[in-house]
């Protein structure tokens, strides 16, 4: 499960590089849907960990990982809690978007690097919602491959789209159906800082192409992008290696100056609408820490309209 540093083309499936974060995350969403006061339910999460056999997060859905054992210190256990919660957080936040475009009528969703992420079976679609799922042909294979065998149903119609989204996903997603004249949805959840900064424009400048009246994005800005992002993820490393995860997210991020995503949706002709994430956690019923080292406190969620 050892990453290695980025280069331009590289590829992944779901049990290295980029891909094991989205299985990191799933395990997240399963331990945060199995707890006492879920904010989230994804009954997909744990079968999906379990499918991709990644022996860390598989102990870790099914309760075999000896958290109590390997982080005796409180303040790592407490760190761990938070780092759940934080993924139930933005799983809660991209949920509700996706819910609240369909409810004021936008039937065309599109859920960039999907990974093992199941809102195109596990959200109440209205009918004649089209779903379209874009990632790495290895991930959307296996994904394909492990809900079939789980038998999930979807009351949208979902469509899987195979293809990096350094190349061109526009020209893939049209020949998928999509419908640029469309009112749409789009989610980039947990994704910029694995694009290089100009692929970012790249993103938010096709995303804006596509986008017919009435579409909207959600997505967040880390402001601390860059050499701290990475200093931050070195942190991270150094608590999930107590559990025996060897997965190193600072090898996975781009270096680089960014621009700012909400200056580039304003400069795009988008509404922008921005809530730092820890403003959600008493939404939701959880606490945020007051620590001013999280790495999350300065995250921003971000959501824009046409």
């Amino acid at each position: 499960m050892a990453t290695t540093e980025r280069s331009a083309g590289d590829s992944w499936d779901l049990a290295s590089s980029v891909g094991a974060t989205a299985t990191m995350v799933a395990a997240a969403r399963a331990v945060a849907s199995a707890q006492d006061d879920p904010i989230i339910n994804d009954p997909f999460a744990a079968p999906l960990v379990r499918a991709v056999g990644l022996d860390f997060f598989t102990r870790l859905v099914d309760g075999d990982l000896p958290i109590e054992q390997a982080l005796p210190d409180a303040a790592d256990g407490r760190e761990l809690q938070f780092e759940t919660d934080s993924i139930a957080v933005r799983t809660r936040f991209f949920d509700d978007f996706f819910l609240d475009a369909a409810r004021d009528g936008v039937r065309q969703a599109v859920i960039l690097a999907a990974g093992l992420d199941a809102r195109g079976y596990r959200l109440s679609w209205p009918r004649g919602t089209v779903v379209y799922e874009v990632d790495q042909p290895q991930v959307i294979e296996f994904k394909n491959s492990a809900m079939a065998a789980l038998g999930a149903t979807t009351s949208a119609h979902r469509k899987a789209v195979s293809v990096d989204l350094r190349d061109d996903w526009p020209e893939a997603l049209r020949r998928s159906g999509f419908d640029p004249s469309q009112a749409t949805a789009w989610s980039a959840e947990g994704l910029l800082m694995y694009l290089p900064p100009q692929a970012q424009d790249l993103l938010f400048d096709n995303i804006t192409a596509l986008s017919g009246p009435g579409s909207r994005v959600a997505t967040e800005y880390h402001p601390d992008s860059g050499v701290a992002l990475g200093e931050r993820a070195q942190q991270f490393n150094q608590r999930w290696t107590k559990l025996g995860c060897d997965i190193n997210l600072s090898d996975l991020f781009y270096d680089g100056e960014r621009n700012n995503v909400v200056d580039y949706l304003r400069a795009a002709g988008w509404t922008v609408t921005t809530r730092p994430r820890r403003e959600f956690y008493a939404d939701y019923g959880r606490v945020f820490p007051d620590d001013p080292d999280s790495a999350l406190r300065n995250i921003v969620t971000v959501t824009a309209r046409r």
